[in-house]
């Protein structure tokens, strides 16, 4: 009889604590997210405990500003330009500028001293004539062509700077401003990478 009660009394605690056990479950609301654009980086589903260690003086509440310290939220770092790029960037600004032998610019440039002079913008200093281009700096393959890397043409006579999607940017002759040209317009002697 006494093992009864027990027994009893155990089942009935086992429903009153699955019931109470229960109704918390029931009872606790869902955490939850609120949307928080990233510039530059993206949207992302921020929790709110995170959310709410966001500085209150960050407007509007559901972007974060760069550079901004967040509890959980690591950020990508930015992506960090090679000097070829920056190169590359440079020749492209130059686009239009007339050709003018032996001029290194920074209004007219012949071939190698566009590249020679992108390249000082971009903090690097590179042999003045097109020979002297295509024998220093590394040896690249034409599939691995990447922004920035000098490309000889006509034995090393000429040089051109490698702009991406297939084409480069050069100062080619007497009458012709610099412009890009595809890769292959030309016979290749070589192409070598400075960055």
């Amino acid at each position: 009889m006494a093992i009864k009660r027990r027994a009893h009394r155990v089942v009935a605690a086992g429903a009153v604590g699955a019931a109470t056990l229960g109704t918390l479950l029931l009872s606790t609301p869902a955490a939850s997210a609120a949307p928080v654009v990233i510039p530059g980086v993206g949207n992302f589903d921020v929790p709110d405990p995170i959310l709410n260690a966001i500085p209150k003086n960050v407007v509007p509440p559901n972007m974060i500003p760069r550079g901004a310290q967040i509890p959980g939220i690591t950020r990508p770092p930015a992506p960090v330009e090679t000097v070829g790029q920056r190169a590359a960037k440079a020749a492209m600004s130059r686009v239009g500028d007339p050709y003018v032998y032996g001029a290194t610019g920074p209004n007219a440039f012949d071939c190698s001293g566009l590249v020679q002079w992108s390249y000082q913008q971009a903090g690097r200093q590179l042999p003045r004539t097109s020979y002297a281009q295509l024998d220093a700096g590394a040896p690249v393959g034409l599939n691995a062509l990447q922004p920035g890397d000098v490309v000889s043409y006509y034995g090393g006579s000429h040089s051109g700077m490698y702009v991406g999607n297939g084409n480069i940017v050069h100062a080619s002759t007497y009458g012709e401003p610099v412009a890009v040209a595809p890769l292959y317009s030309m016979p290749i002697a070589g192409a070598r990478r400075y960055s």
